[in-house]
């Protein structure tokens, strides 16, 4: 066995930085690492939306989570409120965490079903502390010493700058010593006889060499595609959105503590509550919808004045077929694009830096585990894939072309066998380590208006009376537990309230002005 000794993380950006950072981290200078980023080059770092898996990254990072939200303007989210997916005027929230509490050995949704379907239980939102919490627009941590209340069962995720979020991770990764190469890849050699790649030249002339490359290169895949052919994967016949128009704008009184996603004639817009602007996007199928009037749509529906210039991007939904091939590794966008309407982005660039790091190859770079982690790529991205499929196929929604079309298209047969047995009696199973809970899937099957033929048999193990108690003491407890939690802008200002941006971005420059 001989040991790695270089790692190349060809581009910058949140992939790369929080691939150099992770690495700076958790090899405590076993390896050289180095990082190629151009200033010539840009990213495609909006506001972001994540999901409650990058506390543990931001964790294992050794993070101040107080500091991480001041540093990148930050906020907090309980989940995502899905409005006009189900049809037009209709609304839910996709909360993260429990719902209820089990009773006997179901889960509360079953109970609900039953009593739902005779009239007897009030909106699923009630059960949900993240859900009621959200739409009340309060925010709190879990309380760690009542684990068995709702307020110790509260899970949540972060909105926030990502190229603050970058800038805050390459301030670590440096002082951990990662070495930055400002440069343009002009040239890339490959061994003549296995293809390995070898070095990168820089267009100032410089030539770095490694063993093991990780290409965070964004959409054009450098490293994987144009050099390797990796090939790639398209799923637009599923996720016909090709299009994305991005814009800021200023700060809304509606600070709220969830992620919201509006359904629109050719795909959806996005909102994201930062401390000092609001992100804004429209995801779209240019099939369908001209850019023009993708734009209009965007702007009309601001809630305050833009506060930049629109950045347009055009994306082809998949995945490499192969995110490891020989000595290099896609990260990010340069692996694959699902688009951010549950907030996937930043986790598929976290679980893919961390599987790495479990299958972290010696210089002999073993097969075995190269085909482990592609098998564990290509998994991920596909129950992802159809947990976003399903926010469309699951639509009463045919007022446009669009909506006609996802409405009635086939779905792969793992996403088609879960809506079917869910739609049997209300059943729901989490495979192996696929990312989604069944809290997730059950809150989007229900709000999508998939509502099971019958109830689990087994509910009627218990009277009716019983199962009316046991909802309303959970929406009981939930509203009052709710009712004591501050606002969400009253918890930001008092925990980790940001300081002005202009500031945020002077210290940035200065550090990189010292960089370069």
């Amino acid at each position: 066995m001989r040991q790695l000794q270089r790692i190349l993380i060809a581009g910058g950006g949140s992939a790369g930085w929080m691939a150099a950072a992770m690495f700076a981290r958790l090899f405590k200078g076993l390896y050289e690492i180095t990082l190629v980023e151009s200033d010539e080059i840009g990213t495609v770092g909006v506001g972001e939306a994540t999901i409650p898996a990058i506390k543990k990254f931001n964790e294992l990072l050794g993070l101040d989570e107080d500091e991480f939200v001041r540093r990148t303007q930050g906020s907090f989210k309980l989940g995502i409120q899905f409005n006009d997916w189900l049809r037009p005027g209709h609304s839910y929230v996709h909360g993260f965490g429990v719902i209820g509490q089990d009773l006997e050995w179901l889960r509360c949704h079953h109970y609900w079903l039953k009593m739902q379907a005779e009239g007897r239980a009030d909106v699923f939102d009630r059960y949900s502390i993240n859900t009621w919490a959200a739409l009340a627009n309060r925010f709190m941590r879990p309380r760690a010493d009542m684990p068995d209340s709702p307020v110790g069962q509260i899970a949540y995720a972060y909105h926030f700058d990502a190229g603050l979020y970058a800038a805050l991770l390459a301030d670590y990764a440096e002082a951990w010593g990662v070495q930055r190469r400002e440069g343009r890849i002009v040239d890339i050699a490959q061994d003549a006889e296995t293809g390995y790649l070898r070095s990168v030249t820089l267009a100032d002339g410089q030539v770095l060499e490694a063993d093991l490359f990780i290409d965070c290169s964004g959409f054009r895949g450098l490293l994987i595609e144009q050099t390797l052919g990796a090939g790639y994967e398209e799923w637009s016949h599923w996720l016909p959105c090709d299009r994305a128009i991005a814009v800021p704008s200023e700060r809304s009184a509606d600070f709220t503590p969830y992620t919201r996603s509006t359904a629109r004639p050719a795909g959806w817009q996005w909102r994201i509550p930062l401390q000092h602007r609001t992100g804004n996007g429209h995801v779209y199928a240019s099939r369908y919808m001209d850019e023009a009037e993708a734009e209009a749509i965007l702007f009309e529906h601001l809630d305050a004045p833009a506060a930049g210039e629109p950045r347009r991007l055009r994306f082809v939904p998949g995945k490499r077929r192969a995110a490891w091939v020989k000595n290099c590794v896609a990260i990010g966008l340069a692996g694959g694009f699902l688009e951010p309407l549950e907030s996937t982005g930043l986790h598929l660039i976290q679980s893919a830096i961390l599987r790495l790091v479990r299958l972290m190859p010696d210089a002999g770079f073993d097969p075995a585990n190269i085909a482990e982690f592609n098998r564990q790529t290509d998994f991920e991205f596909e129950r992802i894939r159809d947990f976003i499929i399903l926010h469309y196929k699951a639509t009463e929604r045919g007022d446009t072309p669009f909506w006609r079309h996802v409405r009635d298209m086939e779905v792969p047969e793992t996403l088609a066998r879960k809506m079917a047995l869910f739609a049997a009696n209300g059943r729901i199973f989490r495979e192996d380590d696929e990312l989604f809970a069944e809290e997730s899937w059950i809150q989007v099957l229900i709000g999508q208006g998939v509502i099971p033929r019958a109830p689990d048999p087994l509910v009627d193990v218990t009277p009716p009376a019983e199962i009316e108690r046991y909802l309303a003491n959970i929406a009981g407890v939930i509203e009052k537990c709710v009712a004591l939690m501050p606002s969400h802008e009253a918890f930001v200002a008092r925990h980790c309230a940001a300081p002005p941006i202009a500031d945020l971005l002077a210290s940035r420059d200065a550090r990189a002005a010292v960089r370069r």
